[in-house]
Formats: C-alpha cells, sequence, structure tokens
C-alpha cells in the first residue's frame, strides 16, 4: 500500500484497526476530509455516551445493593432481618410523642403521730417520769442537765399551787409526773398533766394565769427552791397533756431579765417535754403501721 501522492487511498474506517487518515503528512497532499471527520466524531461521542448511561446504571444497580445488604445485616437475628416491606405501617407503632401511662396506685395514708396522743382511746402506751424523762441526765446543744427526783401522783392537786389546782381540777386532770433537773446553782421542775383528751389540755391551756405554778420538786441531793424567791414558769399543752415549767436558783435568789440562763434552761426543760410527748405518738404510729 501507497502512501505517496497519486497513490491508491484506502477508506478510512475509524473503528478499525490499523486503518490510516485519508490525507498525509505532507503540505502538498489532498486536504482532509471534514465531513468524514465530523461524522466520525458524533459516532465516537453516541458510543461514549451510551458506555456511560450502561456504565451509570451498573454502578447504581452496585450502590443499592450495598445498602441493602448494610440494612439487612445490621441486625443480630432473623426477625430483625427481614426485608422493608415486612415492616408494619407506622399506623401500628407507638406514637414518640406519647406518655406511657400507668394504672393509678393508692397508697394507705400516713398515720398522724398526734392522734395517739390526743386521747386516752388511742394512747395506750406505758406511761411514767422514768420512761418520759429516761437516764440520769439531759443534754441539749452545749448545756448538760443533771436528773434529780421523780414523783407520780393521780391527785394532780398535790404538785401544784396558785390558780393551778383548780383549773386542772376543772378540766378533768388524772395524773401529774414531775422531775426536775439542776445545772450548777439553777433548777427547773418539770409538770406533766395528763387529761382523756386534747380538749381538756387546750382548756388548761387557755384559762391558765401567772399564778398557775408548778410546785418545784426538791430531794437527792437538790436544795429547795422557788418557795418565796421569784422564778421563771411557763405552760403549754399538746395532744392529750398539759406541760409546766418552774425554773430558779437553788440559793433563793431572786430570777430577774438578766439572767438568761435560767429562761435558756426552763425553754430547753419545756421543749423536751414535747419532744418525749411527742415521740410517745410516732412509737404508736409506727407499731401501729407494721401491725
Amino acid at each position: 500500500m501507497s502512501y505517496g501522492q497519486g497513490g491508491p487511498q484506502s477508506q478510512w474506517d475509524p473503528w478499525k484497526p490499523n486503518s490510516q487518515q485519508p490525507w498525509t503528512g505532507g503540505s502538498d497532499g489532498p486536504s482532509p476530509d471534514w465531513a468524514a471527520l465530523a461524522d466520525a466524531s458524533e459516532k465516537r461521542n453516541r458510543r461514549r455516551k451510551l458506555l456511560f448511561i450502561v456504565g451509570g446504571a451498573l454502578a447504581t444497580v452496585g450502590v443499592g445493593a450495598a445498602v441493602t445488604m448494610a440494612v439487612v445485616n445490621s441486625g443480630g437475628s432473623d426477625e430483625a432481618n427481614r426485608p422493608t416491606s415486612s415492616v408494619p405501617a407506622t399506623t401500628g407503632l407507638p406514637s414518640a410523642s406519647g406518655t406511657p401511662s400507668f394504672a393509678p396506685t393508692s397508697a394507705p395514708p400516713a398515720l398522724n403521730p398526734k392522734e395517739f396522743i390526743s386521747s386516752k382511746a388511742k394512747d395506750k402506751a406505758e406511761n411514767s417520769p422514768e420512761l418520759m424523762f429516761p437516764g440520769t441526765q439531759l443534754t441539749m446543744g452545749s448545756n448538760v442537765y443533771k436528773k434529780g427526783p421523780t414523783a407520780d401522783s393521780t391527785d394532780c392537786a398535790t404538785g401544784v399551787q396558785g390558780t393551778l389546782p383548780k383549773v386542772l381540777a376543772a378540766a378533768g386532770c388524772t395524773r401529774l409526773m414531775r422531775v426536775t433537773y439542776t445545772k450548777g446553782d439553777t433548777a427547773v421542775t418539770v409538770g406533766v398533766a395528763v387529761f382523756d383528751t386534747e380538749a381538756q389540755a387546750l382548756k388548761v391551756k387557755s384559762q391558765a394565769d401567772s399564778k398557775s405554778i408548778v410546785k418545784a420538786l426538791s430531794g437527792k441531793g437538790v436544795k429547795a427552791f422557788c418557795n418565796a424567791a421569784i422564778c421563771r414558769s411557763t405552760t403549754n399543752s399538746y395532744g392529750r397533756y398539759a406541760y409546766f415549767t418552774i425554773t430558779g436558783f437553788t440559793d433563793g435568789k431572786d430570777v430577774t431579765t438578766k439572767d438568761t440562763a435560767v429562761f435558756t434552761m426552763g425553754d430547753d426543760l419545756a421543749d423536751f417535754a414535747f419532744q418525749q410527748i411527742n415521740r410517745r405518738g410516732q412509737a404508736q404510729a409506727s407499731a401501729a403501721a407494721e401491725g
């Protein structure tokens, strides 16, 4: 095959191997067949576009298969690996915004300790000066008070004076317990009067006046106090109990408003009496709840 000028020309086929272009490299050869070149270029573009489309479709199928396998194999059981077509419709699924509801439950109401120390019918626990005021001393904060003599009587008038005997009798007092505590030259007697109902104790509290005084209890190493001297007294009640204090000096001095230690001691013992009465209610309420 000659490639010189005037030699035989072969038909150029762009898709035929070893076929030659219809021109020579010389400047004086025939002009290129531009129409044939354009047609061949168009054929190549169409073929390349077709390959891209087919290749893209195959790639899409490959990606879809990978995603499907990932979803199927993400669970650990056959039930979890079922295809998505078997998943129930959204109408059968619980609402994400819903709030779980539970059947209402009702716990029994807590027992009120005060109910057990407000009437004789419920307040049945054993009682005595030793149970009400146990031990040999009492610590309240930084203060330590030594326990002295105790007294217990069903005749309430024997342990009180002034206007208090009449007040207790009118309210129906059934028992009076007393105990004395000391600290240095100061002593306080606490008296606890017992009634059948809370209303009776409240009546005593409302009718007692500045002359309604519990008698100071001496003995067992405690000197007599508050016989003729000025002393400080208090009156209060809780439940079916009324409780009183009288505080003074064992050397016979009068109590003045400057004697803050006397006021503190009387308040401490009044507070302790209240706590002990309340503990009776708590203990009986707890026993009733457990029983």
